[in-house]
């Protein structure tokens, strides 16, 4: 199978943005509004969006998430950020159930500034145990840009990465929009939160340690963690008593797919090994524009450059494109198997 485990609902209807900009003015205010979205406005935009070009690629399965830029914990109070939350994820229940065969749930969760994560279990028991999503989006900075909150090894974090494990769950580590108008949204602020996040896994007390089931997905290759893998591997020896970077995280971490060119997809592979290679697109995302270096073909069509990559043998190709899905997501592997996938 190809199992694509980064899409977002970047295309819902239009009444989705709308109904959140209301919410937003509602400062503080009540907001008793409900969203109105019809069944078919959902497939006309999927049929015409994530699923034609799921049948043109020839990808199997997509784990669907709410937009990552869309999550902005940073808006309003936790209320807020529960009732957004709650919506977004109810439309995505609602993709699942009409595409169940192409699309399996991911969650966002309801994080705000300086509030517990404790406070999101609720929700991410909600989706996972009723809604059968199998992972959740984890914002590292729910500031959105300017990083107040302790560390993701910090014991604050800590309730959430209990219930993950106790739940099955892994989480896609991913910052939402930035307010910081020093890093660009997707070009910057993305790339920063997953070798942010890298490096704090590296600095500070190892929570896979405490947390042995936890399982982390880094988007986007990783930002500049595998060009730069000697310099991080290096610094995790100095700081950790010469505890090697592989020894010490990659039963854990594992890199997503989602580098918008053949020669970087195919460094990743390289360097940090088809064994923590995780394949994603996140297509209709960040670049959806086409590559006219590349016979004008999409940016963000990264089975192409898997398949590309002429020595990668047919158990790594295996592993990249389904054995690391259905490793880090046991839900997902044992949804597929009660399907005979």
């Amino acid at each position: 199978m190809i199992i694509d485990v980064h899409g977002h609902y970047t295309t819902a209807p239009r009444q989705l943005s709308a109904w959140r900009q209301r919410q937003i003015a509602s400062a503080g205010t009540p907001f008793t509004e409900d969203l109105v979205i019809t069944d078919d406005e959902i497939r006309e935009t999927i049929i015409e969006g994530q699923l034609k070009l799921q049948n043109e690629r020839g990808t199997d399965v997509a784990l669907f998430s709410p937009t990552a830029g869309g999550m902005a914990h940073h808006y309003g109070d936790e209320e807020t950020s529960k009732q957004w939350t709650r919506t977004v994820n109810d439309l995505i229940y609602r993709v699942t159930q009409l595409f169940p065969e192409n699309f399996i749930g991911v969650c966002q969760i309801p994080q705000s500034p300086g509030v517990s994560p404790a406070n999101c279990i609720p929700e991410l028991e909600r989706c996972v145990n009723e809604m059968g999503f199998v992972a959740c989006n984890l914002n590292p900075d729910p500031t959105d840009g300017y990083w107040t909150g302790p560390p993701m090894t910090d014991k604050w974090w800590f309730p959430l990465y209990e219930k993950m494990e106790e739940l099955e769950v892994p989480a896609m580590i991913h910052v939402s929009m930035s307010c910081n108008p020093n890093f660009h949204g997707t070009g910057a602020h993305y790339l920063n939160g997953d070798q942010t996040v890298f490096m704090q896994l590296i600095q500070y007390d190892n929570i896979f340690k405490e947390f042995p089931g936890l399982r982390f997905v880094i988007p986007h290759g990783g930002g500049a963690v595998p060009y730069h893998w000697g310099r991080y591997r290096g610094i995790c020896e100095q700081l950790n008593n010469d505890e090697d970077l592989i020894d010490r995280l990659m039963g854990n971490i594992w890199f997503d797919t989602c580098v918008y060119h053949h020669a970087g997809v195919k460094f990743l592979v390289e360097v940090v090994g088809a064994q923590n290679v995780i394949f994603a697109s996140e297509m209709i995302g960040a670049v959806r524009s086409r590559n006219p270096r590349d016979d004008n073909n999409y940016y963000d069509d990264t089975k192409r450059y898997v398949d590309a990559i002429k020595d990668l043998s047919d158990a790594d190709r295996q592993t990249i494109f389904e054995g690391n899905a259905r490793k880090v997501y046991p839900r997902l592997d044992r949804e597929l198997k009660k399907r005979g996938k």
